[in-house]
C-alpha cells in the first residue's frame, strides 16, 4: 500500500485544517503576497531556460501559503491580482473570459469563504510545473458542518505570470449569495 504523505511537506504553512497557522506567520504571508502581486508581468512570460518550469513550480510552492491566507482573511484585492486580466476560468457557474466577468460572482463566494464563525482549509494541494491543483472546503467553526467544499486545478505561470487559466467545481452545501453585510467584509479587505 503506497504511504499517504503530508502535501504541506517543504512549504511554509499547513492549511490542511484550522489552527495551524500563527498570527505572526499569517501577518509574513500577507506581507509575501503583496510581494508576489507586485512581481506579475504585463505579458506573460515565455517558459525557457530563464524561466523554467522549475523555477515556476518553486515560485507555485511559496506562492500558495500566501493565497490560502488572502482567503482566510477576504483580502479580495489580493485575490483579485492573483489572475492575469486574460483569465479563464471554467466552472459550473461560467465560463468567464477576462477579470470583468467572475468578478460579480466571484466576490459572492469569497465572502461566503471568508465569513466570521468559518474557516477555509486546503487539504489537498499538488504541484507540477505551473499547474497547482487542490481540493478545499469551509467549516462552520460553531457546528462544524462543511458548508462548502470544492475541486480546483490553477495554471499559474509563478509570480511573474499569475493564473491564466482556472477551472473548478464549487458545491456550496448551505448560502448561494452572501448577504450584504458579508459583502461590504470582503469589498473593504
Amino acid at each position: 500500500m503506497k504511504k499517504r504523505v503530508n502535501y504541506y511537506q517543504g512549504l511554509a504553512a499547513n492549511y490542511s485544517k484550522p489552527g495551524l497557522v500563527s498570527i505572526e506567520q499569517q501577518d509574513e504571508l500577507i506581507h509575501f503576497a503583496l510581494q508576489y502581486a507586485a512581481l506579475k508581468e504585463a505579458v506573460l512570460p515565455v517558459v525557457d531556460k530563464d524561466y523554467t518550469l522549475e523555477q515556476i513550480e518553486k515560485e507555485n510552492k511559496d506562492w500558495w501559503p500566501t493565497h490560502c491566507e488572502a482567503l482566510r482573511q477576504g483580502r479580495g484585492d489580493i485575490l483579485t491580482e492573483e489572475y492575469r486580466e486574460d483569465l479563464v476560468y471554467f466552472c459550473q457557474d461560467g465560463p468567464f473570459y477576462g477579470l470583468d466577468q467572475q468578478k460579480e460572482r466571484e466576490k459572492h463566494w469569497w465572502a461566503l469563504l471568508a465569513q466570521p464563525g468559518v474557516e477555509m482549509t486546503w487539504p489537498i494541494v499538488m504541484f507540477h510545473g505551473e499547474f497547482v491543483h487542490f481540493e478545499w472546503n469551509c467549516i462552520d467553526l460553531e457546528t462544524n458542518e462543511t458548508i462548502a467544499k470544492g475541486t480546483v486545478n490553477w495554471v499559474r505561470r509563478g509570480h511573474r505570470g499569475a493564473c491564466y487559466y482556472k477551472s473548478e467545481q464549487l458545491t456550496f452545501y448551505r448560502d448561494v449569495f452572501a448577504p450584504p453585510e458579508l459583502l461590504e467584509y470582503i469589498s473593504k479587505s
